[in-house]
C-alpha cells in the first residue's frame, strides 16, 4: 500500500468491457491450491482468507502482533518482507515468521514489498528481482505449502507506460518460481498500485493463469479510492467469477487519500461470493495514512475506528472468519457466550434521555456490541460499554439492563438492572442536567447545568431525593430546602441566560445511606 495517485476517470469508462476468458481446470497441487474460483486446502476443504497485513519488515520486533491478530478472529496474516529495498529479511527471519504464523494458527501470506510502484516509484524492484529474493529464502518456506502463500511482489507496477508489461513480467515470474521448485499457491498483485483501474490484470488474468504449469495462482486486487461505488466493486468481482478465476481482495481500507472506498460493499460482496479479503494494515502506518492503522501502537486491545469496522463490524473478520482445517478449524461454530456486562451506572438524566455506562464483557472471539433493554423493549444499541439513551418520556421511571453479543450472535446473561426517573419537561425551553462530581462516605458533591433554547431572565430547578438526603451548602444559586425536595433558583447575577446558553450551579449533599449516593429526580 502507498498513497495512490488520483483515479484516472477517463480510463474507467472502459469499465463495462467484457472479459473473454475460459474456465481453467483444476490441477493437482501440494498444500493450498485453487480450484475454479476457490482456494482449497490439501484435504479439499474450502478456505476463505479473512485477515490483515502486518508490516514486519519495518517493525521486526513486533512479533506479538501475530497473536494479537489471531485474538481478534483472523485466519490469515499477510506479512510484509523485503529483499533489499529496505532492510532485507533473510531466510532465518522468514522461517521465524512462518513459525509465528503456525503457532497462532494463521495462514501466512508472505509478500515482497520491494516491487511497490515499479516504473513510477524510484528504487522499486522488478518482479524478476523479487523472484531472486524468493529463491534466496526458499529454504525457509519449502515444505510449508499447507501454511504459506507466496505473494510474489506488492503492487508491482505504478501508473505509467510500464504498466502494460505486467502480463509478461508476471507470467515470467511465475514460470521462474515453478522452475526453481516452488510448489506453493502463488498470489499475484494487480498493477496501477494494485488497483487495476486500467483493467490490465482483469483482462489478462487468464493468460497469466495459463502460464503457471501448476495452474495454482490466485489474483489479488487492492481496493482503495478507485473502488468507491458498489457498482465498481460488484462488477470487478463478478468479472473474475464469470471467468472462473480465483481472486482475493489483498488490501483495502475504509478511507484513502485517493478517494473513499466502499468498504461496506467490499466486505458484503466478498462474504456473499466466498472471496477472501485482507485489510491494510495492523499498525505502524505513516506518510499521512495513519488512519489505516487498525490498532493503536500494535495493541490488540486498542482498536481504531477502522479496526473496529474490519474486525467487529457487519461481514467483518470476527463474524465470518473460519480457521484453516490444517489447524483443526474448518467450520466449527462459535457457541461461547460473552461474559455478563456490569451493572449500568446512570448519569446526565434529562426529560428525554440518560447516559449509561457499564463494565465491558469479554468473549473467546470478540464482543461486537451491546443492547440495552427496559424489560423486553430494546432502548438502544452500542458498540462500546456506554450508551446515551434518547427519546424517553418525561417524568417516567425506567428499569434497564444491558446484554452483550458477539459476531456469531451469542448473547450474554443480562446485567443487573438499574432504575432511574426522567425529569419533567422544563419550562421556557430550558433543560437541567445533573452530574455527581465527587463522593465520599456519607456525602457527595453535585453539579447542575441549566441550558435554555430561548433567552430567559430567571430560572429554577428542583431536585427531589430519597429520604435521608440533606443539602447544607450550595453556590451559584439560591437554595430553598424542604427535604427531600430542594429548589434552586438563580443568584442575583446569573438569572439571564441567552438563547443556547447555560448556567451551572453546585452543592454539597449528605446522606445516611451506604454505597453510591442516590441520583435526584429533576423538575
Amino acid at each position: 500500500m502507498r498513497t495512490r495517485l488520483a483515479t484516472l476517470v477517463a480510463l474507467l469508462l472502459s469499465f463495462f468491457l467484457p472479459l473473454s476468458v475460459s474456465t481453467p481446470s483444476a490441477h493437482a497441487a501440494t498444500g493450498l491450491h485453487v480450484s475454479g474460483t476457490k482456494i482449497l486446502e490439501a484435504g479439499g476443504t474450502a478456505f476463505v482468507m479473512r485477515g490483515t497485513s502486518h508490516a514486519h519488515t519495518w517493525y521486526p520486533s513486533r512479533t506479538a502482533s501475530f497473536a494479537g491478530i489471531k485474538s481478534l478472529g483472523a485466519n490469515t496474516v499477510r506479512v510484509v518482507l523485503s529483499g533489499g529495498r529496505w532492510t532485507a529479511n533473510g531466510a532465518a527471519d522468514v522461517a521465524n515468521v512462518v513459525s509465528l504464523c503456525k503457532q497462532n494458527k494463521l495462514i501466512c501470506v508472505l509478500e515482497n514489498h520491494d516491487t511497490t510502484g515499479y516504473g513510477e516509484q524510484s528504487g522499486a524492484y522488478t518482479l524478476d528481482q523479487a523472484v531472486d529474493y524468493w529463491i534466496s529464502v526458499k529454504s525457509a518456506i519449502a515444505g510449508q505449502e499447507d501454511y504459506v502463500v507466496l505473494n510474489i511482489g506488492n503492487e508491482p507496477f505504478g501508473n505509467n507506460a510500464t504498466t502494460p508489461g505486467w502480463t509478461q513480467a508476471t507470467s515470467a515470474a511465475i514460470t521462474r518460481l515453478r522452475g526453481a521448485g516452488f510448489q506453493h499457491l502463488i498470489m499475484v498483485d494487480a498493477p496501477n498500485w494494485g488497483q487495476d483501474w486500467g483493467f490490465t490484470m482483469r483482462d489478462n488474468a487468464a493468460a497469466v493463469f495459463t502460464a503457471d504449469p501448476q495452474r495454482n495462482t490466485v489474483f489479488s486486487v487492492h481496493m482503495y479510492g478507485v473502488f468507491d461505488t458498489a457498482a465498481e466493486v460488484t462488477d470487478y468481482l463478478q468479472r473474475f467469477q464469470t471467468a472462473g478465476l480465483p481472486l482475493v481482495i489483498g488490501e483495502f481500507g475504509f478511507n484513502h487519500s485517493d478517494g473513499d472506498p466502499d468498504e461496506d460493499t467490499i466486505m458484503a460482496q466478498a462474504q456473499a461470493r466466498g472471496v477472501g479479503y485482507l485489510g491494510w494494515s495492523w499498525s505502524g502506518n505513516g506518510g499521512g495514512v495513519e488512519y489505516l492503522d487498525q490498532v493503536t501502537d500494535f495493541n490488540a486491545a486498542a482498536l481504531t475506528t477502522w479496526g473496529q469496522r474490519l474486525f467487529n463490524g457487519p461481514n467483518g473478520i470476527a463474524q465470518t472468519s473460519v480457521e484453516a482445517a490444517i489447524y483443526g478449524g474448518g467450520g466449527t461454530p462459535d457457541t461461547e457466550k460473552p461474559t455478563r456486562p456490569g451493572k449500568p451506572a446512570v448519569s446526565e438524566i434529562t426529560a428525554s434521555g440518560a447516559k449509561l455506562t457499564w463494565t465491558a464483557s469479554t468473549d473467546n472471539r470478540a464482543v461486537t456490541g451491546y443492547d440495552v433493554y427496559a424489560g423486553t423493549v430494546k432502548l438502544g444499541s452500542s458498540a462500546t460499554a456506554s450508551l446515551t439513551l434518547t427519546g424517553l418520556s418525561p417524568q417516567t421511571a425506567y428499569t434497564v439492563h444491558a446484554i452483550a453479543r458477539d459476531a456469531a450472535g451469542n448473547l450474554s446473561a443480562a446485567s443487573d438492572s438499574t432504575s432511574f426517573t426522567t425529569t419533567a419537561t422544563p419550562p421556557s425551553g430550558c433543560a437541567a442536567t445533573y452530574r455527581m462530581t465527587n463522593s465520599w462516605r456519607g456525602g457527595f458533591q453535585g453539579e447542575v447545568t441549566v441550558t435554555c433554547t430561548a433567552a430567559v431572565t430567571t430560572w429554577k430547578t428542583t431536585l427531589t431525593y430519597p429520604a435521608g438526603v440533606t443539602v447544607p451548602q450550595s453556590w451559584n444559586s439560591t437554595l430553598s430546602a424542604a427535604p427531600p425536595v430542594f429548589t434552586f433558583t438563580n443568584a442575583a447575577w446569573n438569572g439571564a441566560i441567552p438563547a443556547g446558553g447555560s448556567a451551572t450551579f453546585g452543592f454539597l449533599g449528605s446522606w445516611t445511606g451506604s454505597g453510591t449516593p442516590p441520583t435526584p429526580v429533576i423538575s
